[in-house]
């Protein structure tokens, strides 16, 4: 099949592939719930099924699905990666139902990411012969891979590229680049005293609190990148107690190790300031960053096939939100992201997939997942922190 015939071939899909997303769409998979998740395994397992002709390795873990696809006999040098749990509580079909209508689709996880998936299983079947290709498909990706990281990992330690079917950045655009998250707790330990009779006895974790919030917050780096965002904050427990102890949440994003490296040590160094307070830090790098340089290779290939398919050239993002492919590149793993469906409102009440893209999107993946087969890239240097990176589950999308 020459280039440009490729993306004909998927337009003569394009019925299909809708009929695959409807499916998909219409079995809600919100993460929390496990046996909704099992049961969109289910789906996703025979669709996948379907169109690859083999059924995949299904791996629950602690309640939660995953599913694996190895094809041929060679090893696995290309890892397709996507999730098929969404945000969407179970109903939400009730009030965003599934619909195609003036060119576009709408409908709870449509581009977030289940129309990946279908690009996905469409694209690897397109393939003339897909040995070494692995496609993997996690459970818990909204809620911070908290059972599916080390599979991640393990899968794209032993392959050349990793795409990831992520939706695209605004204007159609490939992920090249994403930050990395850290996440952490600030605990402070007081002492307890009635706020009326005796508040001298009392060391008031709440303005403990405070002086760390003023101190973490500063970590920030508006001209690197850097955002040190304090969360969530709970403290004290009635309105006349000197409050004992507290606790408030940090949110770090960074474009590059050495940050992610330079807050985690800052983090580890805070102390307390009121006297007898006591401070506790939890919590730590959770996601490396995707650096530029992990997808810049993989971006100029799909530049060049771009162009042979026909295509509008694609263009890089660098964003702020992490996914899977911040795990691939973190092993050393070539990485290219948001490969899945253009559209838009991930998240949210407006959320939907552009049609007349998916052919062409499709085709691309065809393309450089065959031209990945036919030259893998060099392997990048892993990434370091010093430090464990720590698996913590919350949502750093």
């Amino acid at each position: 099949m020459t280039a440009r015939s490729q993306v004909g071939h998927m337009t003569a899909t394009l019925p299909q592939m809708l009929a695959d997303l409807e499916t998909l769409v219409r079995c809600e998979s919100p993460t929390a719930d496990l046996d909704a998740v099992a049961k969109s395994a289910d789906v996703v397992t025979e669709l996948g099924t379907a169109r690859l002709g083999l059924r995949p390795e299904r791996i629950t873990i602690e309640g939660r699905t995953h599913l694996r696809w190895r094809l041929g006999d060679a090893p696995s040098r290309v890892l397709l990666l996507g999730h098929h749990d969404t945000v969407w509580p179970i109903g939400s079909l009730g009030r965003h139902p599934f619909v195609v209508e003036n060119g576009v689709v709408r409908g709870p996880g449509c581009f977030d990411m289940k129309a990946g998936l279908v690009m996905a299983f469409h694209a690897v079947a397109a393939l003339s012969d897909p040995s070494g290709v692995t496609v993997l498909v996690t459970g818990d990706e909204e809620t911070g891979l908290p059972t599916s990281r080390w599979l991640v990992e393990e899968e794209a330690s032993g392959c050349a590229a990793a795409l990831v079917l992520e939706a695209s950045a605004d204007g159609a655009a490939l992920k090249t680049a994403r930050k990395g998250v850290s996440l952490y707790g600030v605990e402070a330990h007081g002492r307890a005293a009635h706020a009326g009779l005796e508040p001298e006895r009392g060391v008031n974790a709440t303005v403990e609190l405070a002086h760390q919030v003023i101190a973490v917050g500063a970590l920030a780096d508006t001209g690197r990148g850097t955002s040190v965002t304090p969360t969530v904050l709970t403290s004290g427990t009635t309105t006349n107690t000197v409050p004992e102890a507290g606790r408030f949440a940090v949110d770090v994003r960074v474009r590059d190790a050495a940050e992610q490296a330079r807050v985690d040590r800052a983090m580890r160094a805070l102390r307390p300031v009121s006297g007898g307070a006591r401070l506790e830090i939890s919590g730590g790098p959770n996601r490396p960053p995707l650096e530029h340089m992990a997808s810049a290779e993989l971006f100029a290939r799909a530049v060049t096939l771009a162009d042979r398919l026909g295509l509008a050239t694609p263009v890089g993002a660098a964003v702020g939100g992490a996914s899977d492919g911040n795990l691939t590149a973190g092993v050393g793993t070539p990485t290219l992201d948001g490969l899945g469906a253009v559209g838009g409102g991930a998240h949210a009440d407006d959320e939907h997939v552009v049609v007349a893209e998916l052919p062409g999107r499709t085709a691309l993946l065809t393309a450089l997942t065959d031209d990945l087969l036919a030259d893998p890239p060099p392997r990048g240097r892993a990434y370091q922190l010093a430090g464990s990176v720590r698996p913590l589950e919350g949502d750093p999308s």
